[in-house]
């Protein structure tokens, strides 16, 4: 199976202190890594990231970012941008379904 499991979910906020308060002490998740414009909570192995200004995003997990890539392209995925390192020590490249919706594969390295 190409993809793993649903990694990380990032929802889009209007007020960050706000909603961490309400997503760790109303819901009591736990609250795993905050910086100024990102918080991110344990939902049971899933990540649930907050972020200002910020677009619904599904983090998808695969064992190699660049072999998902050529694979799904293969299979005529639209994909908004090529797999690339980022700072957090992640792999990843985003891609659209059928209607729209933003998926991001993401690997790590091992």
């Amino acid at each position: 199976m190409l993809i793993k499991k649903v990694q990380h979910l990032t929802f889009p906020v209007s007020d960050l202190k706000k909603a961490v308060d309400f997503y760790e002490n109303v819901l009591g998740l736990k609250k795993t890594g905050e910086w100024g414009n990102y918080a991110i909570f344990d939902v049971g192995g899933v990540e649930l990231a907050l972020e200002p200004k910020g677009r619904f995003s599904i983090f998808l997990l695969v064992d190699d970012v660049d072999k998902a890539y050529e694979a799904l392209r293969e299979k005529g995925v639209e994909f908004l941008t090529e797999p690339k390192d980022q700072y957090w020590g992640g792999r990843t490249a985003e891609f659209v379904d059928l209607d729209g919706n933003k998926f991001i594969i993401e690997s790590f390295k091992k």
